[in-house]
């Protein structure tokens, strides 16, 4: 049987601490719920108690959550991170220090349970074994980055896995390509390959990630190979080609039985 999860909520004003520990000890899969009101007192209580995941308001007097975060995250055996504020636009930099999850204030049951399962596959483990509450679905894959975080214009947006046609390789980032524009992400092409394969998208070039409900077309022609996203031709390596048709027709073959 998995153990509970050993929590921390970490914050400057009660009513939010009190807030969040109320709905994380409703939940099956959490065993305990540790309360700090700084990072100075978060330090003192992880020295001596074990903890599997912190849950962190950014804004708060002295360290503030994201310098407790780097703290955090020079340990050797670090918790996992979960930011919990009003603010969205320290976004970007709470996923750059690898936090699992990031919670905008007031905090919802189902949103926290969704939470909880991204902070990997032990706490996944944990709440599914905690039993189905009264949420928005079922689990996800704990890391899957199904929404990205993406700097405009000195604001932060949120981008869904499922809004994204295709992603282009840009360095050590990706261009997210979607129907309402595009947005760069500092992640590089392989994470974003890696962590959505079972989510129907395919490496068809070094350079470009396709969501294989949004091609339209496959080209063959001689010298080389094309897919049609949204009228765009986006070249398929050779030795990726057959690999592809098969994925397409195996995705189309599972929209049709559903």
């Amino acid at each position: 049987m998995t153990r509970g999860l050993r929590t921390l909520v970490v914050d400057d004003e009660a009513p939010a601490r009190a807030d969040l520990a109320w709905l994380l000890e409703r939940e099956p899969s959490v065993a305990r719920v540790a309360l700090a009101g700084d990072a100075t007192e978060a330090l003192r209580t992880l020295q001596r108690e074990d903890v599997d995941v912190v849950f962190l308001d950014v804004r708060m007097p002295g360290l503030d959550g994201l310098d407790l975060a780097r703290v955090l995250g020079r340990f050797s055996a670090p918790p996992m991170i979960v930011f919990v504020t009003a603010y969205d636009e320290h976004a970007v930099e709470a996923f750059e220090l690898r936090a699992a999850d990031y919670l905008l204030k007031p905090v919802r049951a189902a949103r926290l349970r969704e939470a909880l399962c991204r902070t990997g596959p032990a706490a996944s483990d944990a709440v599914a074994a905690g039993g189905p509450g009264d949420g928005d679905g079922g689990t996800t894959d704990p890391d899957d980055l199904p929404v990205l975080a993406v700097a405009v214009g000195g604001r932060t947006r949120f981008v869904a896995r499922a809004d994204v046609r295709y992603a282009e390789a840009s360095g050590d980032y990706a261009r997210l390509h979607t129907a309402g524009g595009t947005h760069l992400v500092r992640i590089p092409l392989a994470t974003l390959e890696a962590r959505w394969a079972g989510a129907g998208f395919f490496r068809i070039h070094r350079g470009y990630l396709v969501s294989l409900r949004a091609v339209t077309e496959l080209r063959a022609t001689t010298g080389s190979v094309v897919v049609v996203v949204d009228g765009c031709h986006l070249p398929v390596s050779r030795r990726q080609a057959a690999e592809l048709k098969e994925a397409l027709v195996r995705s189309r073959a599972g929209s049709a039985r559903r």
